[in-house]
């Protein structure tokens, strides 16, 4: 029996081991309540900014939790070599798109923003198609500093749900959100470090039913708007239409080539916390390959693009969990609730203050990952030069308000809200022309 036990706990973490139903779900489960709520939310605030409501926000949710379904299929089992990275990664909806689709669709509509989609994922999938001949732009220094700034660009946003999520809302940064986001963190903090096996691997999952259950006792879940919600709905393609509009798909196809570098960071990151190793190139290109063509196919059907999961990426490191099962069933509950509307709103009770304390570790451990990147090719004068100069722009720009006043929107729509873009552009840039260090002789 010990024996048994032993060879389920090493499967866990092996990718193709063997595990227990019992094993996978809950890790399936933490990996779903880590990414699902923004892969809901993303879809929510674009069609906001278009002025869709009530049952064209369910299409764009379900559309959106379908595509990033097939692209965590696609992840983990990759098509001839070609599509697919085969490391343990999640993917949701990417964040670094929303301030370029919702410039789009409140000028010029949903069709002309799936128009600028359908072509943005055709920029990223060449990008990974031809990842081998741009591969020199992309050595350790660059993809560890994306990885770093990815980690600390996402500290507000945990600060931020733990104190409530909406700066306006009256109870924002009350003593009621800070109780109820730091009796989460004790949980993870006490069953991540303190605990053994199930509950160690676990420990963002039970903050989170511990953070759920509290604030349930505190009348902070609120069930509203789940009873109009169906049960069962297909999705409805071209539901919105398609519309090429020139300006349009080149500010967007910006961002997705700026997405592709920030996927190349994640899974780098994947590849370096799960296995202690950097990601191939093969594994690179194919899973750059495998999220665009995902978001090409959740344009269709009328849902925001997908992007690799930096709160899954730290999920992954820190519990070393990397068996293709958890993940084959976490893709198969995106997409049951992709299908099934009201499940899917259920997900979105889990209040913010829950998330913040949940997801902080989180998104700590995907900084160090980066930290650890870097230092492992040498933190030599040149590459620190490289490294602190454009983490800083990156998130000393989108700090300052109007710093690209005098310019054009785009500018600001994609250099002045992304610290991504930023990092990524600079760090190419720094390492292309910064003159390498001689070797001693």
């Amino acid at each position: 029996m010990e024996k048994s036990t032993q060879n389920n706990g090493q499967g866990l973490y092996s990718p193709r081991g063997k595990v227990s139903l019992g094993q996978a779900v809950p890790m399936a489960l933490q990996h779903v309540v880590a990414m699902v709520v923004g892969c809901i939310s993303m879809p929510m605030l674009v069609a906001g900014a278009g002025g869709l409501a009530g049952k064209e926000q369910i299409v764009m949710v379900q559309a959106s939790l379908l595509g990033a379904a097939i692209a965590i299929f696609l992840q983990h089992y990759p098509i001839c070599g070609l599509v697919g990275s085969g490391l343990p990664v999640m993917i949701g909806s990417g964040f670094a798109f929303l301030p370029t689709l919702s410039s789009i669709v409140g000028q010029y509509g949903m069709a002309a923003m799936l128009g600028a989609q359908l072509f943005g994922a055709l920029m990223g999938i060449l990008v990974g198609v031809f990842f081998k001949y741009i591969r020199r732009l992309f050595p350790p220094i660059v993809t560890g500093s994306v990885v770093v700034t990815i980690g600390i660009s996402l500290y507000d946003t945990a600060i931020n749900y733990m104190a409530g999520g909406v700066s306006t809302a009256p109870d924002y940064g009350s003593m009621k959100n800070w109780l109820l986001a730091l009796i989460t963190l004790a949980t993870v903090i006490v069953c991540g470090q303190f605990g053994k096996g199930m509950v160690k691997a676990s420990s963002t999952l039970l903050g989170m039913v511990v953070g759920y259950l509290v604030a349930l006792a505190m009348s902070m879940i609120d069930f509203s708007g789940i009873g109009e919600a169906a049960w069962f709905q297909l999705p409805q393609p071209l539901h919105f239409g398609v519309e090429f509009v020139p300006s349009a798909m080149v500010a967007l196809g910006i961002v997705f080539v700026v997405n592709a570098v920030q996927d190349m960071g994640q899974l780098e990151a994947s590849a370096n916390g799960a296995f202690d190793r950097n990601a191939t190139p093969g594994e690179i290109s194919g899973g750059v390959i495998a999220n665009n063509i995902a978001s090409m196919i959740g344009g269709l059907l009328g849902g925001s693009p997908v992007a690799t999961a930096g709160q899954n990426v730290g999920i992954v490191t820190t519990t070393k969990v990397i068996n293709r099962k958890v993940f084959t069933l976490a893709a198969g509950i995106v997409a049951l609730a992709a299908l099934m509307p009201k499940f899917a709103l259920i997900l979105t009770t889990i209040p913010q203050p829950v998330l913040g304390g949940a997801t902080i570790t989180v998104f700590a451990s995907i900084a160090m990952t980066g930290v650890r990147m870097l230092a492992r090719e040498g933190l030599s004068a040149r590459s620190m030069f490289i490294a602190g100069l454009s983490i800083a722009l990156a998130i000393g720009i989108p700090q300052t308000a109007n710093v690209f006043a005098g310019f054009p929107q785009w500018m600001t729509d994609i250099f002045g809200r992304s610290e991504v873009s930023i990092v990524a552009i600079s760090s190419i840039l720094l390492n292309l022309i910064v003159p390498k260090e001689q070797k001693a002789k």
